[in-house]
């Protein structure tokens, strides 16, 4: 969910036509209307406990305190809006009315972008241990995730073994793999080199071509001493990427990144560590702020839009990296200020 267009006064004309034929249609109090409300949703601290569990779970490994909190931020859609909810958001400032279609684009019924939603999500918290084990030392590595079995690989490659070469040509990510082992013909001989449990060995495996290829998937992972697992499955969209991440990086240092006050954010990530822009920014900073937060990261990509709707007491990080969300944490940490959200361009 990019940026949304907020409908503000400006928009009056618009909405008091809506009004009107609505009301001329008869349904003045039942008619829903092409229009839904966002408002502030919870904040969840992703350093604490949801529903008892903890948001982020290290097995294996030495994880540390802090006296603060970082929390993610959340935008409540309501998605049956009549007239009362409409005039009742248009005189709340902590509500906007946009037009439907910004949430749930035409063509796309409220379950599939759910479901998409969902699938964001999952995908976010991927890349946030990515991004967080390789700030810690811990690079990914294109690695066997799954092997079909009778396929062309079975037996041949396993799960886990860690990809160095096709056909003598180096390996890094797992979209190098995918370029030299998922394009071919088949019946195509490939010799792939690998480590598994610290020693290294070559295969021989003949491609079936089209979806099936060799059999087996790889994907980016970090070879770490322990696992993480994130706990948190409630929200939707890949917004809280960040904050899963920053929180990651907090439990596996001995550092408090907090300094021991109530930081929110918001901003999905990519396995690059790069901060993209998000939507809801106006409710989020209003969530945060109820939430007690002390300084709120914004991508850099939302920073034009959070100043015009800065929240009064709530300072704004500019953040457009992962390196930059952390620099600006110790900064804030150690009583300085982060470089502000002072404008799209600064």
């Amino acid at each position: 969910m990019g940026t949304l267009p907020v409908m503000k006064r400006r928009g009056v004309t618009l909405i008091a036509g809506v009004l009107v034929t609505a009301l001329l249609g008869g349904g003045a109090g039942l008619c829903p209307l092409p229009y839904v409300v966002l408002e502030p949703g919870p904040t969840v601290d992703t350093l604490g406990r949801h529903e008892a569990a903890p948001v982020i779970n290290v097995t294996g490994g030495e994880v540390s305190a802090s006296a603060g909190q970082l929390r993610l931020t959340t935008v409540q859609v309501e998605t049956e809006v009549g007239l009362p909810e409409a005039v009742a958001s248009w005189f709340d400032g902590d509500r906007a009315l946009v037009p439907r279609s910004a949430v749930y684009p035409p063509g796309q019924s409220t379950e599939q972008v759910d479901r998409e939603n969902t699938e964001l999500f999952a995908s976010s918290q991927h890349s946030a241990v990515t991004v967080a084990l390789r700030e810690l030392g811990y690079p990914p590595r294109p690695q066997v995730t799954a092997v079909t079995a009778g396929g062309p690989s079975a037996g041949a490659l396993h799960v886990g073994d860690v990809i160095t070469e096709v056909d003598d040509k180096g390996v890094d990510t797992a979209e190098r793999f995918a370029d030299l082992a998922g394009r071919v013909a088949a019946g195509t001989e490939l010799t792939i080199a690998y480590t598994r449990a610290g020693r290294g060995g070559s295969v021989t495996v003949t491609s079936e071509g089209g979806s099936v290829g060799i059999g087996a998937r790889v994907e980016q992972q970090a070879q770490a001493p322990f696992t993480v697992a994130i706990d948190l499955d409630e929200i939707g969209g890949p917004s809280a990427g960040l904050m899963f991440t920053l929180g990651i990086i907090d439990k596996l240092t001995p550092a408090d990144l907090t300094g021991g006050r109530i930081i929110a954010g918001t901003g999905a990530i990519d396995d690059s560590g790069a901060v993209a822009p998000i939507g809801g920014i106006p409710q989020k900073l209003i969530g945060a702020k109820a939430a007690g937060a002390k300084l709120f990261l914004v991508p850099e990509g939302n920073c034009a839009e959070a100043v015009r709707n800065a929240v009064p007491g709530l300072p704004m990080a500019k953040v457009a990296t992962v390196a930059e969300a952390l620099r600006a944490l110790r900064t804030f940490a150690a009583g300085g200020v982060p470089a502000p959200c002072a404008d799209g361009r600064s």
